[in-house]
């Protein structure tokens, strides 16, 4: 046999190629670069995917080595903590079915039938837990035959549909499957692909974290299971840390504070549906004039399109195929007397505004010297999103975009991408946020043709370096029509959220047989450019009032000034002066009940408003205002004038805090 046919050649981090025996694992290829880092693998990368250490490593394959030194070992160990809480339950529950128990970005789950149990359980779960954890088992992999596999699992309906599954070559399994793995520790075996720790003491601290419903691979119709959640860290001092990250995360929960600042609700009979009340429509109103004055800045012209149209649209679009496949999509036959004459009678609720915007850019011939063409809108979409996957304001089924999309030439491109992102970037700054762009690529259900996406890609990569921005790239997370550059904003506590977007389309342009005519009299077919500055109204809003937990800017707070009156003789000072305060576009209040001084003050603190105007006799007498913030500062004697002017330049420079009193 030849060398060549003998060996493979996998690719290193560092952009070197080292060839090894054919049939060798990831932990060979350790070995390999050094009998050190070996001895020190864990688990393995192959072209990015996660592997056990015993995995075999395959031609061209790039090869990273996992140790406990990597930020994956965290995932890697939480997968080992996963099995702890199976092995856990199955000896509280002998008779408990098992079916799968995957590491997440917060911990890990497992999802059981077949128990009874509920958060009042969680001690003595955890501390079985820990004893099992503190008997520092081994875990040990086995590969055994597709045969043996079956009698092993036999009795347990979710893993035998998971082994015949990878033994039919479904759901992403390779089709010549001989043998799997199982994962043993103690008394507990698992039909599992690792990767794993070496033994559960690796593992440095655990807990539960809360019990959810779930079905069988999410399909509504599939058995109901019980999913317990949990987290695991290396050490006690990382776990209790994570928890007071949590409750501050819970302390600033968009769905507490919108009750609590009667911002919004969502109704039993609108399900994912946002109603906004009026102190949240303040707040949205002025998002949306801020990104009107962006978008003009950008040289869009705002356009309305319907929510309702046929579905003979997004057929073209690719839209209705992409979205029925999964039952995403609001769409219904409307065969009556009164739709007679139509040329079709299903009609559906728009997913998304693109389409829209292309009907109006080909209603009339355009030349070259017009583009880009460009149309923005605030347009409402509608997505059949799951029941059990609705998350307040952050996971929705109606959802306003500020959605925008021009029509460039190609040679256009990465000028209007690359002024796009710098007002994404001024945007988030604006809001005190720290913006991270990441490159989205080809996705597996992408239309087109893959030199169109190359194209597409390589245009983008362009437009980031010409920002000098770094970025990261997300393999495969592009849209099915184009490749994306999202822009992730880190809040208050540190977490990441997907805001903003531009977005590459050929495709569409060529599904609807889109043109220009160039400076040759040729026709050409234009690129499409979807962005969004925001993202969706709801989404950003929640992280909005997340990231201020309720606590937002002057500009943006849906009551800027409470005026306060001493007492009744004050009243009519009081209105005077907030009329004052109208008059220059503030939303001011006069806190006019027959509570005392203190507790209006205290409603006011805790109501979030940035400032207070305490009036009695002497200010009434003098002209003047005693000045109050929410963080309890104070000022006497203040001119109204004086303030008003600071309110206004505060609010047009869009400052994140109070500052009047910082002098």
């Amino acid at each position: 046999m030849s060398q060549q046919e003998s060996s493979v050649t996998v690719e290193l981090p560092d952009g070197s190629t080292l060839d090894v025996p054919s049939g060798a694992t990831v932990e060979d290829v350790a070995y390999e670069i050094g009998p050190g880092l070996g001895s020190d693998t864990v688990a393995g990368k192959l072209d990015g995917e996660l592997v056990a250490k015993e995995e075999p490593v395959y031609d061209g394959a790039a090869v990273e080595i996992v140790t406990p030194s990597a930020d994956e070992y965290l995932q890697v160990m939480r997968h080992s903590a996963a099995h702890v809480l199976a092995q856990a339950i199955l000896r509280e529950f002998p008779d408990a079915k098992l079916a799968t128990g995957p590491p997440t970005e917060e911990g890990f789950y497992y999802d059981f039938d077949g128990i009874d149990v509920d958060e009042g359980d969680f001690d003595d779960l955890v501390a079985e837990m820990e004893a099992i954890v503190e008997s520092d088992l081994d875990i040990e992999r086995e590969e055994v035959s597709i045969d043996d596999a079956r009698e092993r699992v036999a009795g347990d309906p979710y893993k035998e549909e998971i082994l015949e599954d990878l033994a039919a070559g479904d759901r992403g399994a390779d089709d010549d499957i001989e043998t799997v793995s199982f994962y043993g520790q103690g008394d507990f075996s698992d039909l599992c692909a690792g990767p794993h720790v070496a033994s559960t003491g690796e593992i440095g601290a655990i807990d539960l974290r809360e019990i959810a419903a779930t079905n069988w691979r999410g399909d509504e119709d599939q058995p109901r299971l019980t999913r317990v959640y949990g987290t695991a860290f290396g050490s006690e001092s990382d776990l209790e840390d994570y928890w007071e990250r949590k409750e501050e995360a819970e302390r600033r929960d968009h769905r507490r504070i919108g009750r609590e600042m009667n911002l919004f609700s969502i109704p039993e009979h609108s399900p994912g549906c946002v109603h906004f009340h009026p102190d949240g429509m303040a707040i949205r109103r002025e998002l949306e004039d801020y990104i009107r004055g962006k978008n003009d800045e950008l040289g869009y012209e705002e356009v309305w399109t319907p929510e309702l149209n046929k579905v003979d649209l997004w057929k073209t679009s690719g839209h209705y195929e992409h979205f029925c496949e999964e039952d995403e999509m609001f769409h219904w036959d409307q065969a009556s007397a009164r739709t007679e004459g139509d040329d079709a009678d299903e009609y559906g609720l728009k997913p998304m505004n693109c389409a829209n915007h292309v009907h109006l850019y080909q209603r009339e011939r355009r030349s070259y010297r017009e583009l880009p063409k460009r149309y923005c809108e605030f347009g409402t979409c509608y997505r059949n999103e799951r029941s059990g996957e609705l998350s307040g304001m952050l996971r929705v089924r109606g959802f306003t975009q500020d959605d925008g999309h021009a029509f460039v030439t190609r040679e256009g491109i990465q000028s209007e991408v690359t002024r796009t992102l710098e007002v994404i970037d001024d945007v988030l700054a604006d809001f005190g946020l720290d913006v991270t762009f990441k490159l989205e690529t080809q996705p597996d259900d992408s239309f087109g043709d893959d030199a169109l996406w190359e194209r597409a890609e390589d245009d983008l990569r362009s437009s980031l370096d010409a920002l000098g921005e770094g970025y990261e790239v997300e393999a495969g997370e592009g849209a099915f029509y184009g490749p994306k550059i999202a822009a992730d904003a880190e809040d208050a506590i540190g977490r990441e959220w997907t805001v903003g977007t531009v977005q590459l389309d050929f495709v569409q342009p060529d599904r609807f047989d889109l043109v220009y005519v160039g400076e040759d009299n040729e026709e050409h077919t234009p690129v499409m450019i979807h962005r969004a500055l925001l993202g969706t109204f709801e989404r950003f809003m929640a992280v909005m009032i997340e990231h201020f937990a309720g606590r937002f800017p002057l500009w943006l707070a849906p009551e800027q000034v409470r005026v306060l009156p001493l007492n009744e003789e004050t009243l009519g000072y009081a209105h005077r002066v907030k009329n004052e305060f109208e008059a220059d576009g503030f939303r001011a209040t006069v806190a006019d009940g027959d509570d005392t001084l203190q507790r209006k003050i205290r409603r006011a603190h805790d109501e979030n408003v940035p400032y207070m105007c305490i009036v009695g006799p002497d200010e009434e007498e003098t002209s003047t205002l005693s000045v109050r913030d929410r963080a309890e500062r104070e000022a006497r004697d203040v001119d109204p004038e004086t303030f008003r002017d600071h309110l206004r330049a505060e609010r047009a420079e869009k400052r994140l805090e109070p500052d009047f009193l910082d002098e």
